[in-house]
């Protein structure tokens, strides 16, 4: 155990180490079936009992009233950015995005790919995306208000989700879905791939709300009408088997082990106030995000020079601190604080950093 590093992947990401070992111990013989999960059908009622066990979850951990339904996609949620206007999108009024990043603006090209009244309602482009747009004014005619609520590359979140009246909110939650309490009322749909709070990659879960049932038009392709997956369970064809059974691992953890959201939320703000508190204490690191919309899952930073950052990150896998490169499209450091990223861990980087300002400054 004492060879496990730091993981502070962007996603694929850090697991609990409880839901690792569970899986390690029940992989030759899954709950006294003589099967590994890997080996057991979809089909019987060995793995409905878990998948049916993982929506349950999820509702409870959400506070999900009945108007809810969870289901378990594939695609990740790039197939959700056209997923979403194909099933959602209204004839005569336009689909509201706003655009905070990266992923934001992939979600709203979807759907102008698709042909769909697209409205872009605010946009913190022309800053470089260093925030959250605020201030802005809601069409009350809008099919839906599309949102990211965490944007894992620039660093930014939605601490606050706009009031839109009776218009539907859509997000994208994949990076920052159970890491702490919000609403989920105004949501008519909230979609989330696994592989940064909730599980391995694989799986993608999305959450919608009966009314938005109704508007899926009866033309399109099977497999793309979400009414498809709440009508068989998720089960209308094979679905990611062995994906879903480690979500459910991960919810129990979060559910039994952390006792729910409230205490997941405390210990992200504890996570991310450690790192934020030290960037903010000296000036070898900078964080170019408006400290009021910084990300408590993705903090990132940028050292004096590219030079400077990839010594940072070599020298840093070294000391097994890994997954610290920020993304390709702009560059720097960063540091994702998913949910099984430990208090330990941060703590550990900091420290490295520290010493490494020291050396190099």
């Amino acid at each position: 155990m004492e060879e496990r590093a730091y993981t502070f992947n962007p996603g694929p990401a850090a697991l609990p180490l409880p839901v690792l070992e569970r899986i390690r111990d029940e992989m030759l013989n899954f709950r006294g079936t003589g099967m590994s999960i890997l080996e057991v059908s979809h089909r019987s009622r060995t793995f409905e009992d878990v998948l049916n066990d993982a929506a349950a979850r999820l509702k409870r951990l959400l506070k999900l009233d009945n108007r809810f339904h969870v289901v378990f996609l594939q695609g990740g949620a790039s197939l959700q950015f056209a997923m979403v206007p194909m099933n959602l999108a209204l004839e005569g009024k336009p689909a509201g995005y706003v655009d905070t990043g990266y992923w934001a603006s992939k979600a709203l090209k979807e759907a102008q790919i698709l042909g769909k009244d697209v409205q872009v309602v605010a946009s913190s482009k022309a800053q470089n995306y260093i925030h959250i747009p605020k201030n802005f004014t809601v069409d009350e005619n809008l099919a839906y208000l599309h949102l990211t609520s965490n944007n894992t590359i620039e660093g930014t979140q939605w601490h606050h989700f706009p009031r839109v009246g009776n218009v539907p909110l859509v997000s994208d939650m994949s990076s920052d879905i159970l890491s702490r309490v919000f609403d989920p009322s105004p949501f008519g749909l909230i979609y989330a791939g696994a592989q940064k709070n909730l599980g391995p990659a694989g799986v993608t879960v999305v959450i919608i709300r009966e009314d938005m049932l109704e508007r899926i038009p009866k033309n399109l392709p099977t497999m793309l009408r979400y009414s498809t997956f709440v009508e068989s369970n998720s089960l209308y064809n094979t679905p990611p088997c062995f994906a879903i059974y480690v979500v459910d691992l991960v919810l129990e953890w979060l559910e039994e082990t952390v006792g729910g959201l409230e205490n997941m939320e405390a210990i992200n703000r504890k996570k991310a106030k450690i790192l934020y508190d030290y960037l903010d204490s000296q000036d070898f690191y900078t964080c170019p995000v408006v400290p009021e919309d910084r990300s408590m899952m993705n903090v990132v930073f940028r050292l004096p020079s590219p030079e400077l950052e990839d010594k940072f990150v070599k020298e840093a896998e070294k000391a097994r601190l890994v997954g610290l490169k920020g993304h390709r499209s702009v560059g720097g450091c960063r540091a994702s604080l998913y949910n099984a990223v430990t208090v330990e861990a941060v703590q550990a980087l900091v420290d490295f950093m520290q010493e490494f300002a020291r050396k190099n400054a």
